[in-house]
């Protein structure tokens, strides 16, 4: 199938559900809230025509000035051949996406990651805890507006001004 099929076929299922529908970009994707993830999920992996078998990747990003987080899954089908994206949006404030771990089991990895960096609560994931960071870490280091501190349990930060301060050394 083509990426404009794919969008078609998904808003003919969810409809108004669908937020933006961008099946001509250079990354074909569609829009949804939280809400109806687990449904869609569910639907593209299951549906005979799609049958998006392989989850490759999850991203976080950072949509401060919107308020809101999302949580981009690239798909891909091994059957048909075909990728496509999903970006699911929830709010910047309090974020949770429903877990498809058990859906596509490379999300357990992925979902955590997008958990220790950007602080998106995936509900249903089994074991979502830290992965990159020590669990006592506060804060999320990819959101836009974090605030890297100067030093964790005695160990001093490096900032970009303190290493333009050290003597320059013979070449």
């Amino acid at each position: 199938m083509t990426a404009e099929q794919i969008a078609e076929r998904i808003g003919s299922k969810f409809g108004d559900a669908i937020i933006a529908s961008l099946p001509d970009d250079k990354h074909p994707r569609v829009h949804v809230n939280a809400d109806v993830w687990r449904a869609l999920a569910g639907f593209l992996i299951d549906d005979g025509d799609l049958k998006f078998d392989f989850l490759a990747c999850v991203t976080a990003v950072d949509y401060v000035a919107d308020d809101q987080l999302c949580a981009v899954y690239d798909l891909y089908s091994t059957v048909h051949d075909h990728w496509f994206a999903i970006k699911v949006y929830t709010d910047r404030t309090d974020p949770h996406i429903p877990s498809v771990m058990d859906i596509w089991p490379a999300a357990d990895w992925h979902e955590r990651e997008a958990f220790d960096m950007m602080g998106i609560v995936f509900d249903g994931h089994t074991d979502l805890r830290r992965i990159l960071l020590p669990e006592d870490w506060v804060g999320y280091p990819l959101r836009k507006d974090y605030e890297f501190p100067r030093e964790y349990h005695g160990i001093p930060g490096t900032t970009e001004t303190e290493w333009q301060q050290k003597p320059d050394y013979p070449a």
